[in-house]
């Protein structure tokens, strides 16, 4: 690829300055050279560097005005911000009429938290400049800093008038759109710039987004398609092409998205295991267990990968495995009451009953509050014999679902088998009166406290009411 001359003419301004420092000759280079020299140690972070360029850059050119406003530049990224100001005011009685110095104020205003100054400054800016796009850019940047994204917004649309081709403003105004709910004027927005610039492959990949946050998959699908046209190294577009693929259960061209990103890329633990999913979800188990397990060696401390292999296992019954892996999850995230809840299950169909209402505990004491973990932890309980334990239990879960029938039956049962009969009888008449149908419960869970004779005149008392 050929430079053009102003590339060439700022490598051969690096070399020689370079060379300088190597030699301890004292080159001369004009104003803007060294403007340009210093600007690039800054921008890649070579702080020191730029200190001595712009050390000799004042020695050569000690009127310079672009190289007083670089000093201020520099002196606001050491946050010298008294000093920056008192050379600005210098610069500003020499020449109010330079921008540069309205978007140095309004920088050293932004440090202060003084966004509301900062953007009158860039205002003033606007009136000096030729660069209305950059100065937009950095007044939406403000809004943003005041959260105020709708005149965020605006200033970034501004901003992209000027200049269609700016990415980081484009990136904003979604931003923004999407920060406000703004979905669908969003996607307006996106199709009347793409008209404009319609080799943006940043804007077709923000369409398709926008169309799948919308569940509109068809028209996310053709977004990412014409970024992938323009662009066919789009990593990012394949993955969301692959995400809306599957959401229409289009599971092989989700496979040749997903395979595409890795192609492009060293593999990512989500490309493989979500073709994993995609393969059980065509019914290739031996498919979906090969990018399961290269999911995990690929990532091994990636839980997701353990708990895919984990439920893959659940539903071929074979709980011995899926045991195995859920624990490996476990050992990654021991907090996480999905993995918990799992466990317990697994740990029930097996029959090892102390080992699954440890695991329903683990599953609320981390946040699980589903009636079903309740009544299932609660089975469990009455099944060892730990009925005060279940009582207590039932007691909690009535705090979430105060007015549930199964609570109450299964109360009422409890109480009968520790013969408290006045409690047992109170939360009978409740689950009657909630869901009289559902007596059937008490014969299920408690076939003795069904038989006594008192049980049955309750309920037939209840009836007659």
């Amino acid at each position: 690829m050929q430079l053009s001359n102003e590339e060439e003419d700022y490598n051969l301004s690096l070399s020689k300055f370079e060379s300088m420092l190597k030699t301890n000759k004292v080159l001369f280079f004009d104003s803007e050279e060294f403007e340009e020299i210093i600007l690039h140690y800054l921008d890649m972070g070579k702080a020191a560097l730029a200190k001595k360029a712009l050390k000799l850059a004042l020695e050569q050119h000690p009127k310079s005005t672009g190289l007083k406003l670089v000093q201020v530049e520099m002196l606001v990224y050491d946050d010298k911000l008294e000093l920056a100001e008192k050379l600005l005011n210098e610069l500003y009685a020499i020449e109010p009429t330079n921008e540069e110095i309205y978007i140095q104020k309004a920088n050293i205003c932004s440090k202060r938290d003084q966004h509301e100054k900062a953007v009158e400054l860039l205002k003033i800016a606007l009136k000096y400049t030729d660069d209305y796009a950059d100065v937009y850019n950095l007044i939406g940047m403000e809004y943003l800093f005041m959260d105020n994204l709708e005149m965020a917004k605006e200033s970034f649309i501004k901003c992209l008038e000027e200049d269609l081709e700016d990415q980081s403003a484009l990136y904003n105004v979604v931003y923004c759109f999407e920060f406000l709910d703004q979905n669908q004027e969003a996607i307006t927005y996106l199709k009347k710039y793409i008209d404009k610039n319609p080799y943006s492959e940043i804007a077709w990949h923000q369409l398709g987004r926008l169309h799948y946050g919308v569940k509109e998959y068809e028209n996310a699908i053709r977004a990412f398609d014409y970024a992938t046209l323009i662009d066919d190294e789009f990593l990012g577009a394949f993955m969301e092409k692959a995400k809306a693929y599957e959401r229409l259960k289009k599971y092989d061209e989700a496979i040749e998205s997903y395979s595409r990103t890795i192609e492009l890329d060293d593999a990512t633990s989500y490309a493989l295991l979500r073709m994993g999913k995609c393969y059980e979800r065509l019914g290739n188990k031996a498919l979906a267990l090969k990018y399961f397990n290269q999911t995990v060696h690929e990532d091994p401390l990636l839980d997701k990968g353990w708990i895919a292999i984990t439920d893959f296992y659940v539903r071929q019954k074979n709980h011995q495995k899926a045991l195995f892996y859920v624990n490996k999850a476990l050992a990654i995230d021991n907090q996480n009451r999905l993995y918990w809840k799992r466990f317990a299950t697994i740990n029930k169909q097996m029959n090892f009953f102390e080992e699954a209402e440890f695991g329903y505990r683990k599953a609320v004491e981390f946040g699980d509050t589903g009636l079903d973990t309740w009544l299932f932890w609660v089975d469990i309980l009455q099944f060892l014999g730990e009925f005060e334990s279940a009582i207590q239990t039932l007691l909690q879960a009535s705090e979430y679902f105060p007015e549930e029938n199964e609570v109450e039956y299964r109360l009422a049962g409890l109480y009968f088998m520790l013969t408290d009969n006045t409690k047992a009888k109170f939360h009978l008449s409740n689950a009657l009166r909630l869901n009289f149908d559902n007596y059937i419960l008490l014969e299920d869970l408690f076939p003795v406290v069904w038989a006594k004779k008192m049980v049955q005149n309750y309920i037939a008392k209840h009836k007659k009411q």
